[in-house]
């Protein structure tokens, strides 16, 4: 049943990521050409912009963590024996997991704050909408890295290939 909403998951943040970076580059380079042919450009198309690389760095995170292929210092397990990379892989994960936590706790706050404050991002885009991507993504990261955690304890094997 969970491979399922894996794929789904899946298609959902990669699809995510097809439109904005797309979109990003449409609205962009239309902005290049705008204001070196035109002398003119869109008034909303910098602060969407802006918004979109947000967007991208949240949700291409989030396929990270998916992958495994988020940040990591790695230089003490390489030397470890499978035991240690293990543990190490453990306490780095239940890390992870605690401060992306804190972090979707801390992005929530903020978010609720921005609604009501009833700032705009731009034109009459509410704020709260474009950075409501923030508590969804580290959620999605506390959750990924809580996984990765039960699975290095019970699937070490795995962590031979890693080195």
């Amino acid at each position: 049943m969970i491979y399922p909403l894996l794929r789904v998951t899946r298609f959902v943040e990669d699809s995510v990521m097809i439109v904005l970076v797309s979109t990003m580059i449409i609205v962009a380079g239309s902005q290049i050409v705008l204001r070196n042919i035109f002398d003119t450009g869109f008034g909303w198309s910098d602060p969407l912009l802006r918004i979109m690389v947000l967007w991208v760095g949240m949700v291409g995170a989030m396929a990270a963590t998916r992958e495994r292929r988020h940040i990591t210092i790695d230089v003490l397990t390489r030397f470890l024996p499978l035991r240690g990379k293990q543990v190490s892989g453990i306490i780095t994960a239940l890390f992870s997991t605690v401060v992306c936590a804190l972090l979707t706790w801390h992005s929530a706050i903020f978010v609720i704050d921005e609604y009501h404050g009833g700032s705009l991002a731009f034109a009459s885009v509410p704020a709260w909408v474009c950075e409501a991507v923030m508590p969804v993504g580290f959620a999605v990261m506390a959750l990924r890295f809580l996984l990765l955690m039960i699975d290095d304890v019970l699937h070490p094997e795995h962590l031979e290939h890693e080195a």
